[in-house]
């Protein structure tokens, strides 16, 4: 059987990359597809070849990524996957376009759906310097949408990495889909029953992850917080920060994998769509303080794993860092419950039953 791995574009390095990452390993003699690659900038693929679309030609294209938008789904019509049985998508926006032959099945891993068209305030809030086009490219994404909505048509079936995807998908696409939570390489993170006296924020650095929130809540607290990643909005955050926070900027997976060990919890302020950071800290031992909502449902257990506060709030906030110094963790049981439930091992027995029943 030939198989087509599809991801939307490789030109960084986010969860979704890191799930397309995983099933180019699982399938080592799979071909990779993508609309623009940048190798300096995105997952290892080691020696694999990546086939391109003509947006690879264009210069600047793999910089400027975004501003390529209304290209993309032509971009994905126009690849060749004649020859072969199985495609796997990878998509949160485009990839899903791909055509099938006959006879062929396609399976979308669908992290959310395209979510600049369907909630384009929100894309365009954390997205400042486009907000001066806002008016044109809202009535582009409102053209997109018929377009969306026909391409979303395409896949066979459809795995979400959450149940409020799930959800998203079946009430705006009419499609059903296969909740499998999205797993994460536990090889990669180290346990450790001793914790260091601070707290770890680890996330882009734009608006919706509300760092500014986290700030504002250790501002009021004095405890020490570090917070890894980068992002247009560091300057105004740090800005607001007092000196028991630092921020790390860029920190390489080595330095990452001992911060998320030894960090007494990791907090998560974000109404994440799936979100993988709460997974990799508990791999890590390490309990999550994490707002309540959206995917975070799917991975954590209040008070076994994390505690989840119920607003995107300073004061919600201190109020779960105030709870969370009053349980008695069991570090080895947090590591336990992400190793047996996001585990590679779990995920993929799981994507072969489906793929096993998709090409009956």
């Amino acid at each position: 059987m030939r198989i087509a791995l599809v991801h939307d574009y490789l030109t960084q390095k986010g969860g979704a990359e890191r799930v397309f990452e995983l099933l180019c390993k699982r399938y080592p003699q799979a071909d990779i597809f993508t609309s623009l690659y940048a190798p300096q900038q995105t997952i290892d693929l080691s020696e694999r070849i990546v086939n391109t679309t003509f947006l690879q030609k264009i210069p600047g294209a793999t910089k400027y990524f975004r501003l390529m938008v209304p290209f993309y789904f032509p971009a994905f019509r126009s690849l060749n996957l004649q020859e072969y049985d199985l495609i796997i998508s990878s998509s949160t926006s485009f990839a899903k376009a791909v055509q099938k032959r006959p006879g062929a099945r396609h399976i979308c891993f669908c992290h959310n759906v395209t979510r600049f068209l369907w909630d384009t305030a929100t894309y365009l809030r954390e997205y400042k310097d486009y907000q001066y086009f806002a008016p044109l490219i809202t009535q582009i994404f409102q053209l997109m949408r018929a377009v969306d909505l026909k391409y979303a048509q395409e896949p066979d079936i459809y795995i979400a990495n959450s149940h409020i995807v799930a959800e998203r998908i079946q009430n705006i696409y009419g499609k059903q889909a296969t909740v499998i939570n999205f797993p994460i390489d536990t090889n990669r993170f180290v346990f450790s029953a001793q914790k260091d006296e601070y707290y770890l924020a680890a996330a882009r650095m734009i608006s919706y992850k509300r760092l500014d929130v986290i700030i504002e809540a250790f501002n009021w607290l004095g405890w020490r917080l570090l917070i890894s990643g980068n992002g247009p909005e560091r300057e105004r955050l740090q800005s607001k920060a007092l000196g028991n926070i630092e921020f790390l900027g860029h920190t390489t997976d080595a330095k990452r994998t001992q911060l998320f060990a030894k960090a007494k919890s990791v907090i998560v302020a974000a109404l994440e769509d799936y979100g993988l950071v709460p997974v990799e800290a508990n791999a890590s031992g390490t309990p999550v303080i994490a707002y309540g909502a959206g995917g975070v449902l799917d991975t954590q257990i209040s008070g076994k794993t994390g505690v989840l506060f119920k607003r995107q709030t300073p004061d919600s906030l201190q109020n779960a860092l105030l709870k969370s110094r009053k349980i008695n963790w069991n570090y080895q049981q947090i590591r336990n419950h992400a190793v047996t439930n996001f585990s590679e091992e779990a995920f993929f027995h799981q994507v072969e039953q489906v793929i096993a029943m998709a090409c009956q």
